[in-house]
């Protein structure tokens, strides 16, 4: 399906790829990772045709359609549905055929295939891949350009998930994503029918959507089978072989070169030595195991509080006077909890996080923090408000103005900003870099609470690793707001549920949540159906009732067409009779009789065609009633 063929790109003086190979089979699901700036998106992107590489190639099938999320998040005034029925480009140009062809053939032609891509179900996918990332059906009729930038970009995956290229680029996809909608995308990828490249650094959804991992390291490609778990188990082995391998040709190179050094001059061993010398220029280096060190995080560590550090009773909060989006709130906080907030996007969960911070003040009841209590608070839109003309060194000359510049390069140092990334301006770091130094801006002050908001999105899975070692660490209270499962079960002691304007202890674990929402997605599956299946109960409820209301009219029109076909029997048998000569062979009486029959049963028939006439009326005014 598709073919890596000895890649080599460049960037300034920088390589990214070096004769770098892979191929991915059809309908084969793969992850692709590797560190931050390694050359992911720059590979999709070749991929994709927009750039090429410097040597060696990629192929795929001719014929294959490629499909990967929009850059640019849509924002017209179409609704969500119809951008997204509008990625389906062959049933868009279908349809539009359809309302202009006039010739017979093409128009047989055009609703062939129509049917053969299944065209009337489409809306009702468009919706439910809409619905599963987190749209209601008033918003999926909507305008672009009523949402912001991240639920756009939910519209963009969308779109391609509805198109079923046969080729799915995906890039970090879970980033505008909460929980709910990771786990439907998850389900989504487990089933679909073609080949899936997905770059991601969501050890879970590594593990249960992949069944092959692509490693870019080196500059170089490398193909494992097996979610990221083996991935790392297998890649684990082979280092620590190689590590072994190493080893032992070094003490063999030693033991040569011992050999060399002791005969080389000895006539009696002259030849051995020189034999030995060209067994060692023939002696591949084995490469050393040179792993990139990833720089742990550190949050200092805060004074004691005495417990707790926030308490609310009955606490109401919102946006606008009388209407609060979280009520009744009766929750308390230690400094040793390690809290995650579940919830869908929109419930509350940001609101939440901006009322503890002191962002947000309670509209009704009460809320005590500890008089010094310290707060250190991240989150994803913090990255948009760096300023980019900065440095992370101003940023720090800023919070330590009587500090010397030795002083302040070594606690930028500590927080993996050295030199050269301390006087690097904000907008030329890549987003893990930028993610870093508003985590080290949070801890600066030393706060006894951190309050995280998806603090992974640009964050590689050893940064991950690294951060979730850091809030193991830490001995402050922290409330987590994250779509990465791993990070919310290696680290949360409690999970908060964000639900129906309230916030409430969950009782289980995360995978006890994941069951939780797939049940309330059955229920509402389960409750649709029975709704559609009421509807068309009530429907036929309603065709047999009017059928028994028009029953008697129908009954009416049939008396009367009987009749009249009754009497037209009649009018036939006459005429056979006055065409007949023998009626004529008789007395003359005969014949008149007949005559005068025939006049009054024409009467008859006249009169039963105009009843009928009336009773069809009758009915097909009760008809149109009914309907």
């Amino acid at each position: 399906m598709l073919h890596i063929n000895d890649i080599t790109y460049r960037i300034g003086d920088r390589t990214l790829f070096d004769k770098a190979t892979a191929a991915i089979n059809a309908g084969h699901k793969v992850g692709f990772v590797g560190r931050n700036g390694s050359g992911k998106s720059t590979l999709l992107r070749m991929i994709l045709g927009e750039i090429g590489p410097e040597l060696g190639g990629i192929t795929v099938p001719k014929r294959a359609r490629i499909g990967a999320v929009a850059q640019e998040a849509p924002g017209t005034d179409e609704s969500l549905i119809a951008t997204v029925l509008k990625a389906d480009t062959e049933r868009e140009a279908l349809l539009a055929r359809a309302e202009t062809e006039t010739g017979p053939h093409e128009i047989a032609e055009i609703q062939t295939r129509l049917a053969d891509i299944d065209a009337h179900a489409a809306p009702a996918r468009a919706a439910t891949i809409l619905a599963g990332l987190g749209f209601s059906e008033d918003e999926q009729h909507r305008p672009c350009s009523e949402f912001s930038g991240g639920w756009r970009m939910r519209v963009a995956l969308a779109a391609v998930l509805f198109a079923e290229p046969d080729l799915l680029l995906l890039d970090e996809p879970t980033n505008y994503l909460d929980l709910e909608g990771t786990l439907w995308l998850e389900s989504y990828l487990k089933s679909y029918p073609y080949t899936v490249l997905l770059v991601s650094h969501d050890r879970d959804l590594l593990n249960k959507v992949v069944g092959h991992i692509l490693h870019l390291e080196d500059e170089k490609l490398t193909l494992y089978t097996g979610g990221y778990d083996q991935f790392e188990a297998t890649r684990r082995a082979r280092l620590e072989l190689q590590m072994a391998m190493k080893k032992k040709q070094e003490a063999e190179r030693r033991h040569i070169q011992s050999f060399v050094d002791r005969f080389r001059y000895k006539e009696s061993k002259a030849r051995q030595a020189q034999s030995r010398i060209k067994m060692l220029a023939r002696m591949k280096p084995i490469a050393a195991v040179m792993e990139a060190r990833v720089l742990p995080f550190k949050f200092p560590q805060p004074e004691r509080l005495s417990p707790p550090i926030i308490t609310m009773e009955q606490a109401s909060v919102g946006y606008e006077e009388g209407k609060p989006i979280l009520r009744d709130l009766d929750l308390r906080i230690d400094q040793d909890d390690v809290i995650a907030l579940l919830g869908a996007n929109g419930n509350g969960k940001s609101t939440f996080a901006k009322l503890l911070s002191d962002r947000l003040k309670v509209m009704e009841g009460r809320l005590r923090r500890s008089p010094t209590l310290k707060i250190g608070y991240f989150a994803q839109h913090q990255l948009d408000e760096l300023n980019e003309a900065w440095t992370p060194y101003e940023y720090y000359e800023d919070l330590l103005p009587d500090a010397t510049a030795a002083q302040r390069r070594a606690r930028l140092g500590a927080v993996g900003f050295g030199k050269d990334k301390a006087d690097t301006k904000i907008a030329d770091l890549s987003g893990g870099e930028k993610a870093r130094l508003l985590l080290a801006l949070a801890v600066f002050h030393q706060p006894h609470m951190l309050i995280l908001d998806e603090p992974t999105n640009h964050l590689d899975v050893d940064s991950r690793e690294a951060l979730v070692q850091a809030i193991n660490d830490f001995e402050g209270a922290v409330l987590i707001i994250s779509h990465d499962r791993h990070l919310i079960a290696t680290c949360a002691d409690r999970l908060w549920l964000v639900e129906d304007g309230g916030v409430q202890a969950f009782d289980g674990d995360i995978d006890d949540y994941r069951e939780h929402l797939l049940s309330l997605r059955r229920g509402s599956r389960n409750q649709k159906r029975r709704a559609r299946a009421n509807e068309k109960q009530e429907a036929r409820r309603a065709k047999a009732a009017a059928r028994e209301d028009l029953a008697p009219l129908k009954d009416d029109i049939a008396k009367w067409e009987g009749a009249i076909e009754k009497l037209n029997a009649q009018i036939e048998r006459i005429d056979a009779a006055l065409a007949d000569q023998v009626t004529y062979a008789g007395p003359p009486e005969r014949a008149k009789m007949l005559n005068q029959k025939r006049s009054e049963i024409a009467k008859m028939i006249e009169s039963a065609e105009a009843r009928w006439l009336t009773a069809h009326d009758a009915y097909e005014e009760a008809l149109k009633g009914k309907t």
